[in-house]
């Protein structure tokens, strides 16, 4: 029910700049968080960055200080600024919505706690 488009994908060398966008079809205030996941080397994505709706924020220790993450409610987006990429920083990266709590009435409707967009490929490359 809900699509998550992301863009802003591409090569950057080394030490560069990317954003990321990801715009929501239905306002981003009825979820608890958006975050940013990349793909890693094993099956489970890896958490990159996260916003709660109150503007609360986390990031993985690997980005620390080079990744923001910020939303725009009215435009139903959520952004991730890098900076400082590194090599290691090459993945697909994944946005994501959550919902903690559902009524049974939603998840009868078909309503989902967790929306995923499509991944957009980030090449840090000299």
């Amino acid at each position: 029910q809900v699509h998550l488009e992301e863009s802003g994908g591409g090569l950057v060398q080394p030490g560069g700049s990317l954003s990321l966008s990801c715009t929501a079809s239905r306002s981003i205030f009825t979820f608890d968080t958006m975050a940013w996941y990349r793909q890693g080397s094993g099956n489970q994505r890896k958490l990159v960055a996260m916003i709660g709706t109150d503007g609360s924020t986390s990031y993985a220790e690997a980005v620390k200080g080079r990744f923001t993450i910020t939303r725009d409610d009215a435009r139903n987006t959520v952004y991730l600024q890098m900076h400082g990429l590194k090599p290691e920083d090459t993945d697909v990266y994944y946005c994501n919505a959550d919902r903690q709590h559902l009524t049974l009435m939603e998840q009868n409707q078909g309503e989902r706690s967790t929306y995923w967009g499509q991944g957009t490929q980030v090449t840090v490359s000299s």
